[in-house]
């Protein structure tokens, strides 16, 4: 299966099939997996909880009543927060045996904009946690039920909900297509920016969907090193400090008595210079530029709620300079009981490694390390990259159905691209076909799935009423 190399190995030997030869192994593997077994479902009993509570039991034990606060929220969000299930799930279903790097949690809250190093908004994937070798299909089907449970989150009706299903899956296929007859390079430089979005708005959309996106775009161009500040530090003693807000972030001294403190904080600036050691030789004088000054751990997201996380305040020329970067933990992916171990012994290497093979455009930030001993004392994987840089996302409470299908578009396409860069675009595209037999398949999985969501959903409810598991609301 295709992965970034290892670069602790000698380099193999790549095979060059040609384009005919590519192009047999797609229909092969129609022949193999008929695209019309993609709509099977097949939940084989597992109990739901059980799996949350296995993998929360390598999380912070007072920050797991949060993740399930926010996963209770409606059936969307437990869907955000339940990838293992699905990664269980995924594993019983039909197998193109077309592998890709995946995204792994490809669902539709994992895309959005962002800063590229040339400081343009691009579109993309964002979220890689869980990021691993598989096939193609996995991430097409999170994504494309991700899209039912969305929309009956927003009480769209059945048809508007199969049209967004309809539309990501249709837009997938018909990218890859095209992207199966570009060059290599074309496809490896193709991506989509805020400009791009925007012209297209104003072909397919309404004005208040354009003045909408506008307002999107104005936004994230201030959410940046700025504003994290402005939010999150004040001045301690002459000082830029974070800001303790408690449980959400927390400061390292309030977590543990001041001498431990100190001797933490160093041991912090000690992995800081060896996570410099991952990055390349112009960034790397870049971030040696800036001086670390404080860590405080920092809860984010749904799904990733109760794994390790920090945020590191650093300095640069002075404090109208800072630099704010998360390091966030990198367990093994939700996807490795089922596919095989990462090709990566550094779980924030296989994160970065796998992030910078599907994104058109990458966080220059963006590294790794392992602690020697946590504060549980436990040697544990991070990857590091910045905080905010002008971060914006679908509002997914307030979308429209014909912002959900326009929505769908760009995250098919995005999808299909991100792909197209780590597997055999060709061989893909000839198994997807040009009919819609793969798009109306997982429209009926992607129903069937959001029916089994909102059981697991229940059944996670029903845990937290009997007192089986302890949730902390609104947090």
């Amino acid at each position: 299966m295709p992965v970034a190399a290892d670069r602790s190995k000698p380099a193999q030997k790549v095979d060059h099939p040609s384009a005919s030869e590519r192009s047999a192994v797609g229909k092969a593997a129609r022949r193999a997996t008929p695209r019309t077994t993609h709509s099977l479902v097949d939940i084989d009993g597992r109990d739901p909880v059980e799996i949350l509570e296995e993998q929360s039991a390598s999380r912070v034990p007072e920050l797991v009543p949060i993740r399930y606060g926010r996963m209770l929220v409606s059936p969307f969000t437990f869907y955000r927060g339940a990838a293992a299930l699905m990664a269980h799930d995924l594993a019983t279903t039909p197998n193109s045996g077309l592998a890709v790097q995946l995204c792994g949690d490809a669902h539709l809250s994992n895309f959005g904009g962002f800063a590229s190093p040339e400081r343009v908004l691009v579109f993309d994937l964002n979220d890689f946690d869980e990021t691993l070798p598989g096939p193609f299909e996995w991430d097409v089907k999170r994504l494309a039920a991700s899209f039912e449970i969305g929309a009956r989150d927003r009480g769209f009706e059945p048809a508007e909900r199969r049209e967004a299903v309809l539309t990501v899956v249709r837009t997938y296929r018909e990218a890859m297509s095209r992207f199966a007859g570009m060059s290599n390079i074309d496809v490896w430089y193709a991506r989509l920016d805020a400009d791009t979005i925007a012209e297209r708005l104003r072909e397919q959309g309404t004005k208040p969907q354009v003045k909408q996106f506008d307002q999107v775009v104005a936004k994230a161009r201030t959410k940046d090193n700025m504003r994290a500040v402005a939010k999150l530090t004040h001045v301690v003693d002459g000082e830029l400090r974070i800001v303790s807000d408690p449980p959400i972030v927390v400061p390292i001294e309030e977590l543990m008595d001041e001498k431990r403190a100190l001797t933490y904080e160093e041991e912090a600036r000690t992995l800081f210079r060896a996570y410099r050691s991952t990055l390349d030789g112009d960034r790397r004088r870049l971030v040696e530029s800036y001086r670390f000054t404080h860590l405080a751990r920092k809860v984010v997201g749904v799904g990733s709620v109760g794994t390790r996380a920090w945020i590191a305040l650093l300095v640069g020329r002075d404090d109208g300079d800072p630099l704010f970067l998360q390091i966030k933990e990198a367990q093994a992916s939700v996807l490795e009981p089922y596919l095989g171990a990462s090709a990566f012994r550094n779980g924030g290497r296989r994160v970065v490694e796998g992030q910078r093979l599907m994104q058109a455009a990458s966080d220059i930030f963006l590294g790794w390390i392992r602690t020697p001993a946590g504060l549980d004392g436990q040697a544990r994987d991070f990857y590091i990259r910045q905080l905010w840089d002008w971060k914006s996302s679908l509002d997914i409470d307030t979308v429209q159905p014909p912002g959900l299908v326009f929505y769908a578009e760009i995250c098919g396409w995005t999808l299909a691209r991100a792909h197209a860069r780590s597997g055999d675009r060709i061989a893909i595209a000839s198994y997807l076909g040009k009919g819609d037999v793969f798009d109306r398949a997982l429209a009926d999985f992607s129903v069937a799935y959001a029916d089994a969501n909102e059981r697991d959903y229940s059944l996670l409810k029903a845990a937290a009423a009997d007192g089986r598991i302890v949730v902390e609301e609104g947090i």
